[in-house]
């Protein structure tokens, strides 16, 4: 049984204010190590029950926050960008399970720090007409893979919204917002006990199962995707892309062959919304 863990950083335990996302400060630092000892959390549990291999992706900002030297020396971490597979990279090694630890609620809800891949461009992203939040993509992307979501942390406006993609999954609710950038949050060491104890039942189950990764793809054969996005002055510089269609002012789409090219293109839209910062 092998494990990806993908790990974001606004679900974490303690994690409120985009200050405490952002390098460059003590408060960063801080949030950094809480993340670090969640996803070692994830790791440790996922070992203790029955894992043979586990890798944690780094899936927050430029995929450098994790501390390495503090990670079960077991684990392989994944870090860096640009990736194909952006938060999902580490699928490509034979992953038979997905974990997402830290993640948020979508963009336009009421959780803490809830954005969309990138909150400065993207208000709104929808796949076939279904409004998705960086979960029920990067789950979407993981499906095609073959590889089950069995494991999601984060707040709970997070848990509520996402719960019916994955029925089959686990959820461990790391704090309860009360708006944008406040809520009441679990400790991090508590915070911690909870993942440890989730991701150890929920590989041990898998074990007893039988669980293997699918090796067949499972490709869409098209995909629409819908963009809403924050200015028009972002929508003039994404339509540069010859295959994106201006449906309004701020309104975006395109078709796609698989889920894997609409994460790709997303990504490259984020990244292309810096020329206007």
């Amino acid at each position: 049984m092998n494990v990806l863990i993908s790990v974001d950083i606004e679900g974490i335990a303690g994690v409120f204010h985009p200050e405490q996302t952002r390098a460059g400060n003590s408060e960063y630092e801080r949030a950094r190590r809480w993340m670090t000892i969640e996803a070692n959390a994830a790791i440790q549990g996922a070992f203790a029950g029955g894992a043979a291999q586990v890798w944690v992706n780094d899936s927050h900002g430029g995929f450098r926050n994790l501390l390495p030297d503090l990670l079960d020396v077991r684990a392989q971490v994944v870090l860096g960008k640009p990736r194909t597979l952006g938060m999902m990279a580490g699928l490509e090694y034979g992953a038979a399970l997905v974990f997402m630890i830290g993640y948020h609620a979508m963009s336009q809800s009421r959780g803490i720090l809830a954005h969309t891949i990138n909150s400065f461009a993207f208000s709104r992203v929808l796949l076939n007409g279904v409004e998705t939040g960086e979960a029920g993509l990067y789950g979407a992307l993981a499906a095609e893979y073959g590889v089950q979501v069995a494991l999601l942390s984060g707040d709970d406006v997070f848990a509520e919204e996402t719960r019916a993609q994955f029925p089959d999954a686990s959820f461990v609710v790391t704090k309860t917002a009360t708006g944008h950038a406040s809520g009441v949050t679990q400790t991090p060491e508590s915070a911690c006990v909870a993942i440890e104890r989730a991701a150890r039942a929920v590989v041990a189950r898998h074990v007893a199962a039988g669980t293997m990764r699918d090796s067949a793809r499972a490709l869409s054969a098209s995909v629409e995707c819908e963009l809403r996005v924050q200015t028009t002055a972002l929508a003039d510089l994404f339509c540069q892309w010859p295959s994106l269609t201006r449906v309004d002012g701020v309104t975006l789409r395109f078709n796609a062959a698989s889920v894997e090219h609409v994460v790709r293109m997303l990504n490259c839209l984020s990244a292309m919304s810096f020329m206007l910062r």
